[in-house]
């Protein structure tokens, strides 16, 4: 199994709330039942404010390196992920356990 791990941060100025990023966690949150290569799949808010803390996270599995590269092509992820690239960057982090 592949564990495949996101932080994100949000851009300075970009709030939570506003409509862009709101359209943007819903995409994530469906890619879980939309993907089928992925085993396991979680998002959500940083619930902490420390100076060093991303904003949000995914934390996923799946199955091998062909499941990881499938998914990150799918275009359902493809399109979720575009949508952060206007207002955050991001961190990965893909391990075997």
């Amino acid at each position: 199994m592949i564990r495949h791990l996101v932080l994100f941060k949000l851009d300075e100025g970009v709030r939570r709330d506003e409509p862009r990023v709101a359209e943007a966690v819903k995409a994530f949150e469906e890619l879980g039942g939309i993907v089928p290569e992925l085993e396991f799949w979680e998002c959500a808010w940083n619930i902490t404010d420390r100076d060093i803390a991303y904003d949000y996270a995914i934390n996923s599995a799946v199955a091998d390196r062909d499941a990881l590269k499938r998914y990150i092509e799918h275009p359902a992820h493809q399109a979720a992920a575009g949508r952060w690239r206007e207002f955050a960057t991001w961190v990965i982090a893909d391990y075997e356990f």
